[in-house]
């Protein structure tokens, strides 16, 4: 079954869960890790590695922005594969704390994937991305519409 991702376009929707089964089989594993988390706060910063993504239409462009706290642009690969829009990354992070009693070293480390079905036809080269305070936006332009023409029946003499 088949979500529109952008509520009121007239077009195909940006996802084609039909033709992916792994689209599915991810929004299983994201539903079941939030219902966990929800119960086991503990365990919500195992979920937290996945960022949060928006993805609006506007009558020109798709726009996608994900949630990348501490990440810079180094970080984070923005990618095109067929009529796939794939963000992926990896966070870093590690803090020493050194006192006259004890030395506190924490490590984290976690990548990520979020990958968006988008229409028949977009190029790479009308993919823009820039990252700003934590946020990554991308700008995707709509390829031009699919012309349509209506071919003459001529009868055979």
């Amino acid at each position: 079954m088949s979500k529109q991702v952008v509520p009121g376009s007239v077009e195909r929707p940006l996802t084609r869960q039909e033709n992916n089964p792994f689209a599915f089989l991810q929004q299983e594993i994201d539903r079941l890790f939030e219902g966990f988390s929800r119960n086991f706060p503990a365990f919500a910063t195992v979920h937290s590695a996945v960022p949060q993504m928006d993805v609006s239409e506007t009558d020109n462009a798709i726009e996608v922005t994900a949630e990348l706290p501490g990440l810079e642009a180094k970080d984070i690969q923005v990618g095109l594969v067929d009529d796939v829009l794939i963000v992926s990354g990896e966070k870093k992070s590690e803090r020493q704390e050194k006192q006259m009693d004890y030395h506190l070293v924490e490590r984290s480390f976690g990548s990520f994937s979020r990958s968006v079905q988008l229409p028949e036809g977009v190029k790479a080269e009308d993919i823009s991305a820039e990252i700003a305070k934590g946020v990554l936006k991308v700008t995707v332009k709509k390829p031009a519409p699919k012309q349509k023409k209506q071919i003459e029946i001529k009868t055979a003499a």
